[in-house]
């Protein structure tokens, strides 16, 4: 099994942690990368082959994984010289196999990605997208209102349920193919436009634990439930 792991943004919502390292080296707990921890994860899950796509601060990134060895995997690099989005970097991987799975390099989850991917491959999408739901609370009062504006609804303070995408996905590389190389593009682009195609766009809904360390809410989540944390996600 393959994985791409994104790694190219600035990380600018966790400034200054991320002032002087990139993102995927901001520690959690004090102890480990966030990167580590995904690869980690996903070596015990059974990827042999991991991909990180950087761009910002690359050198540093390569420095540290290196050759993946530390770690008994594969692990090479896809440089872009120009921000792609969280597709685009994609179309620069010369070696795709027909079904990978593609992530954010911040994102820390008790997923089984063995199972998820198992999942893509067994239903046969074009593209399988982990969702989780999350809660996202209003802090004012909420009116509706009809087309004369006369008030029909006063809601205070509500909180709305979503699906969200978690950044975590399995693609089929013909999606990959079809793209321009070297062009930023985004997943967003990638499902509006999969939607119009008619590609087979899945979602595959995930209740377990989920944190975007990318946020600083989450970030600082983390940091306060460290010892819970390690022993919720296995390392």
């Amino acid at each position: 099994m393959r994985a791409i792991i994104l790694a190219g943004g600035k990380g600018t919502r966790l400034k200054p942690y991320t002032t002087t390292i990139p993102k995927p080296l901001v520690p959690i707990g004090d102890e480990m990368p966030i990167l580590e921890v995904v690869i980690r994860q996903l070596v015990k899950f059974g990827f042999r082959h991991i991909t990180l796509t950087v761009n910002h601060m690359a050198n540093l990134i390569m420095a540290f994984f290196g050759d993946g060895s530390q770690w008994d995997v594969k692990i090479d690099y896809s440089l872009e010289d120009k921000p792609l989005g969280t597709i685009g970097p994609l179309t620069l991987i010369p070696d795709l196999p027909d079904n990978f799975l593609v992530m954010n390099g911040d994102i820390l989850c008790d997923l089984n990605y063995k199972e998820f991917y198992e999942f893509h491959i067994e239903k046969r999408n074009d593209v399988t997208v982990s969702v989780y739901k999350r809660d996202a609370k209003i802090d004012f009062g909420v009116l509706k209102y009809n087309s004369d504006n006369l008030v029909t609804e006063f809601i205070e303070k509500p909180t709305y349920h979503f699906d969200v995408s978690m950044g975590i996905n399995c693609l089929n590389r013909f999606i990959v193919e079809q793209l321009a190389k070297g062009e930023p593009y985004g997943f967003d682009n990638l499902v509006i436009d999969g939607i119009k195609k008619k590609q087979k766009i899945a979602a595959k809904p995930f209740s377990g634990f989920w944190l975007d360390i990318g946020r600083p809410d989450d970030y600082d989540s983390a940091n306060e439930n460290y010892k819970e944390l390690k022993e919720k996600l296995g390392f």
